[in-house]
């Protein structure tokens, strides 16, 4: 019977540009409460990037309105200077009033304001991958991706991402500018942005599956992926994250955690090695 390794599947050239090993780091748990200030221990939170760059992790996740600005200047503090193949990927697009509190706002000159804090933050003079972190339903796209392109032109940033899209989103960005990610919720057990998954593996494009994890919910002892994980001796969370990266090759999760533990046991999801019967089985017990 056929065995697939997800480490068997390597890393991802984002955009063309950048080779990432396909298990990255997501920082929002870097945060407080509801993403909102700092963290409960900020030692632990440099440690834990410190960790996970260490395994090999060398794609970050993070975003202006995580703090905010929290989780990029623990990025910056636990891995500046950075090492030469790290890419950090970035958004903007939201506004924050409080904890838990999310208003997306797109304007031009909004946008263009906070990369030029996300650079300040990171200590970075080019942003590897811009993301807009929700399509502003009152400004045009063309108007916000438009200044992401100017950006790019003059190499403040490099590559442009979306976040939270439809496949119809995604055209009709890509009619605007090339487009090298998109950042939507999807786990084994939420699987609603499949066609927008399937979209992005038909053109080449970067898909980072946000909550991978579903915070925990799949990770449960007695939930539905428990027994395929107790028949390899790994924990319910790392096979959830190993059917991901088996789920298609443009798929980068990045599980996020506050835990050095849990980033270690994250990681080690990449070498867990499944029959084909039973990455299917998964997908038919949860779906």
């Amino acid at each position: 019977m056929a065995t697939i390794s997800a480490a068997q599947s390597g890393t991802f050239r984002l955009g063309g540009r950048y080779n990432v090993n396909r298990l990255g780091y997501g920082s929002m748990q870097l945060t407080g409460p509801g993403v909102w200030g700092d963290p409960k221990d900020p030692d632990e939170a440099v440690r834990v990037l410190q960790r996970a760059v260490g395994l090999g992790v060398n794609l970050i996740d993070t975003a202006d309105s995580y703090g905010p600005f929290v989780a990029e200047q623990l990025i910056a503090k636990a891995l500046s200077p950075y090492q030469a193949d790290l890419v950090i990927a970035t958004k903007a697009g939201f506004t924050r009033a409080g904890p838990g509190d999310w208003r997306p706002v797109g304007r031009p000159e909004y946008l263009r304001q906070q990369t030029e804090l996300s650079l300040r933050h990171l200590g970075l003079e080019r942003i590897p991958l811009q993301q807009l972190h929700r399509i502003d339903p009152k400004v045009p796209l063309a108007d916000q991706l438009g200044e992401f392109k100017l950006l790019r032109d003059e190499g403040k940033i490099d590559l442009i991402g979306l976040s939270e899209v439809s496949v119809e989103d995604l055209v009709a960005a890509q009619e605007i500018v090339e487009i090298s990610s998109v950042q939507n919720l999807y786990n084994v057990a939420n699987r609603e942005s499949e066609a927008v998954l399937e979209a992005c593996e038909a053109e080449g494009i970067a898909f980072i599956p946000w909550f991978p994890l579903a915070t925990g919910a799949l990770a449960e002892s007695g939930g539905p992926l428990a027994a395929v994980a107790n028949k390899h001796g790994v924990a319910p969370s790392q096979l959830a994250l190993a059917w991901l990266l088996h789920r298609s090759p443009v798929m980068l999760p990045i599980p996020g955690t506050s835990s050095v533990a849990h980033v270690e046991e994250n990681i080690a999801a990449a070498g867990i090695t499944m029959t084909r019967d039973e990455v299917d089985e998964i997908t038919r017990l949860v779906g």
